[in-house]
């Protein structure tokens, strides 16, 4: 049995969210999705997640919503996240960390699902080595589901690719997030893991990653800080569809996918 998941790149503000509301449902039944993620770090105002963002985007079809170097960003997130196996944090952030970094869920075909949140280190903030947490939560979640989904929120190319070698053929796949802008170097590596650099941005279409034009280039030209404003809609749906052998955890196909609201 094949099962199919959408993995949604990070949702941004409210025209992020907006979009999830307005087309995830269609996406979903025209798709035949089994299984949603969606990385939530920038939901609230471009930064952070809070506890109603966290049920309204749960509550519009997503399983699994997870974070990044932003989580904490709206403290009220946090009493929310220790009592919550739906919202993750990164597994390697400190011991001390509120939250889980990883769940299973049950797909809509029947199928367990694991979901591992995990940051990057090269050019973004101290963190444990990522490898050996996904080392050691790996060889759990093999133990429930052979169906193993990694969001790896991370700045550098080269991590994300390096972690995808190291984990082909024990993960269905590791998805890159993080930087907003999708990559096409999307592919099924040799022992079975489907893997892209990063599944994009969920939010303002006519942006830069996200927020306001006149405001970003008002600060590259001039160096003076500026406040980057999450831009106005109308916005788009960007992430992945993944096929993926229930039985095995072996990723059948990898595709791209982009939706703009009207």
């Amino acid at each position: 049995m094949l099962t199919r998941i959408l993995a949604i790149g990070d949702i941004v503000g409210r025209p992020g969210r907006s979009a999830v509301q307005d087309l995830l449902p269609e996406i979903v039944d025209r798709e035949k999705i089994d299984f949603c993620i969606a990385n939530a770090e920038n939901a609230a105002g471009g930064s952070g997640v809070t506890p109603e963002i966290a049920d309204m985007l749960l509550g519009a079809g997503v399983q699994v919503l997870t974070t990044g170097d932003h989580v904490w960003r709206q403290r009220e997130i946090i009493p929310y996240m220790q009592d919550s196996d739906r919202v993750l944090r990164p597994e390697n952030f400190s011991p001390g960390a509120a939250g889980n970094g990883y769940t299973t869920q049950q797909a809509r075909n029947g199928t367990t699902v694991g979901v591992l949140c995990l940051i990057g280190r090269i050019f973004m903030n101290p963190a444990e080595s990522p490898f050996l947490a996904a080392d050691k939560v790996i060889e759990e979640l093999s133990a429930r589901t052979p169906v193993i989904v990694i969001d790896f929120h991370a700045e550098a190319t080269s991590e994300k690719q390096a972690m995808a070698r190291w984990l082909d053929g024990k993960v269905s796949a590791v998805l890159g997030t993080h930087t907003h802008v999708t990559t096409a170097d999307e592919q099924v590596l040799p022992g079975g893991t489907a893997y892209i650099s990063d599944i994009g941005m969920t939010g303002p279409t006519e942006s830069i990653i996200g927020r306001r034009i006149d405001k970003v280039l008002d600060s590259l030209r001039s160096n003076m800080p500026t406040r980057f404003d999450v831009a106005p809609g109308p916005a788009h749906i960007s992430g992945v569809i993944l096929e993926v052998d229930s039985d095995t955890g072996r990723a059948q196909s990898i595709r791209r996918m982009m939706e703009k609201q009207p």
